[in-house]
């Protein structure tokens, strides 16, 4: 008589095996809280609980302050009109999203890198002068794009004198304005992307409707006419285009 050994009770004793010579290598953790020997130390310190929060406040910087924004709403609303909500799928979008997001914010972030983030780095700039310093350039980049109704309107709630200049506003101002401005301008570009498309539903359905056949649903014959005027004109071609140009 022969006794299965069941495999995966082999894979389980061979992964104890390898997790306990793997446990007695690894080596321990300590973490000490003491006085600082040195100004130094305590200017590390500083830097990473800085580090610490921004990568933590990442997602909301890029999608709120930047043109993240604008971009995932106009690629969501192309998909919808195509009439496939599952493709591209959404990992794909948001990483495209992502790409040209740096792709349109590296001259921004260039200058913030050399006019705050490496002055302070060295110390020659004090944390709070970086924050100030740093802060304008992404400020400039959301007033271009940003309505002036739309930030009239968050000074009057916030009770604000009007400003001189644009440029005075502070950013907690400036942020909202520049995100209802984006989605104004998204649902713009988006409705004028959902013409064609829509005109091509029209067409499909008449046809049908006068051949009689009110069984067949008019969107899956419109499917394929629709992707093939989007490939014909180069679609993701005159998208991207759009939309990068939109921010110059």
């Amino acid at each position: 008589m022969k006794v299965k050994f069941p495999v995966y009770l082999l894979v389980f004793v061979v992964t104890i095996m390898f997790a306990r010579e793997a446990a007695a290598q690894l080596p321990s953790i300590d973490l000490n809280i003491r006085p600082a020997d040195s100004p130094e130390q305590v200017v590390d310190t500083v830097k990473l609980l800085v580090l610490l929060t921004l990568i933590s406040m990442a997602p909301a910087f890029l999608v709120l302050m930047t043109s993240f924004t604008r971009i995932i709403v106009v690629l969501s609303l192309l998909r919808t009109a195509l009439g496939v909500p599952s493709a591209p799928a959404n990992q794909i979008l948001i990483g495209l999203t992502i790409f040209l997001t740096i792709f349109i914010m590296a001259p921004t972030y260039k200058q913030i890198n050399e006019q705050a983030i490496q002055p302070y780095l060295q110390n020659q700039i004090s944390q709070q002068e970086a924050q100030e310093i740093g802060a304008k350039p992404l400020c400039d980049f959301m007033l271009r794009q940003t309505r002036e109704r739309d930030l009239g309107l968050f000074i009057n709630l916030a009770k604000m004198e009007k400003p001189e200049r644009p440029e005075d506003v502070p950013i907690h101002v400036v942020i909202p304005s520049f995100v209802i401005s984006e989605l104004k301008t998204a649902f713009e570009i988006g409705f004028m992307l959902f013409i064609p498309f829509l005109v091509i539903d029209m067409v499909v359905a008449s046809i049908l409707m006068s051949m009689g056949m009110f069984m067949l649903p008019p969107v899956m014959i419109a499917l394929p006419f629709k992707l093939l005027l989007f490939v014909m004109v180069d679609g993701w071609y005159l998208v991207v285009k759009s939309l990068v140009e939109s921010f110059r």
